[in-house]
């Protein structure tokens, strides 16, 4: 398993957390969003999905993804 954190821009409440959340599990992937720090910790086996694929299954649900912290 491999595991980043990224800047994510427009989370502000819980409906944002079960959002990003969601977007990562439809890629069997985990997430941890922390709204006050505007990252998310992602969990992904880099067999089954990768780093784009994240980015843009967070970028799908609405927020902006800045990077990699």
């Amino acid at each position: 398993m491999k595991a980043i954190v990224l800047k994510v821009e427009g989370m502000s409440c819980m409906h944002c957390v079960r959002s990003v959340e969601g977007a990562l599990k439809s890629l069997g992937a985990s997430g941890k969003v922390d709204l006050k720090e505007g990252t998310v910790e992602a969990e992904f086996d880099e067999a089954k999905t990768g780093l784009e694929a994240i980015r843009h299954a967070i970028e799908e649900a609405g927020y902006t993804v800045k990077g990699e912290v």
